[in-house]
């Protein structure tokens, strides 16, 4: 079975935001999809390790914030590759609290404001049905999941529901080897420099120096 076949299936990126107690956790998901029309409700999908739902479901109010094309591409890595449960992920961007919800400081092309209804199982993953409560318009075009791999050259991390493993070797074979290309070791993301890479570069996703890179080509 050709597994790459699932990655023509369009996805968006979305910030997820949940206070746990007095402080804001959250995370990044790819994973969105309206279920109703009459009073809106929303399915989610998060993994089974991560804070966040464990927030949700003790908080039950969260937010969403659609990530656009013109969003800062860190806040992909900084909520989609470290876990809320030892680090502040909104440390860097601030955030504001809309109905009881945190959000994410930025440009994004929208927000909504959802309250969790009840939490299906799915093996390795949770779908999170939850009730439309507030919307907060926005600006941009929103980000879609095959951008984010072929323009912005970011990667999946494993608590996603679309994770496999192969797909940097797919990808490595069907690219040409026109540049020397490095991948982070934090988030997969792969740079590609006509040399070597400066020792001042960082990586746009997850803010790593160059020690944190390692060649591929």
């Amino acid at each position: 079975m050709d597994i790459t076949v699932l990655f023509k299936i369009s996805y968006g990126l979305y910030v997820v935001g949940c206070m746990d107690g007095d402080r804001p956790v959250g995370c990044t998901i790819n994973t969105c999809f309206q279920v109703t029309s009459e009073k809106p409700i929303l399915a989610i999908s998060l993994n089974k390790n991560n804070y966040t739902l464990e927030a949700i479901k003790r908080n039950r109010r969260f937010s969403l914030s659609i990530i656009a094309e013109e969003s800062d591409t860190s806040v992909i890595g900084q909520f989609g590759f470290c876990s809320s449960r030892n680090v502040d992920k909104y440390a860097d961007y601030g955030y504001d609290v809309v109905a009881g919800a945190p959000i994410v400081k930025g440009v994004f092309a929208g927000r909504l404001i959802l309250d969790a209804l009840n939490f299906v199982d799915n093996e390795t993953h949770v779908v999170v049905m939850a009730r439309l409560i507030d919307t907060v318009k926005g600006e941009g075009t929103p980000m879609t999941y095959d951008y984010y791999h072929r323009v912005v050259k970011g990667k999946a991390p494993k608590t996603a529901p679309t994770y496999v493993e192969s797909r940097d070797s797919v990808a490595q074979a069907t690219a040409p080897a026109a540049k020397r290309k490095y991948r982070c070791n934090l988030c997969g993301y792969i740079a590609e420099f006509d040399g070597e890479m400066p020792e001042d570069y960082h990586c746009p996703i997850c803010k790593v120096d160059s020690t944190q890179f390692t060649l591929v080509n």
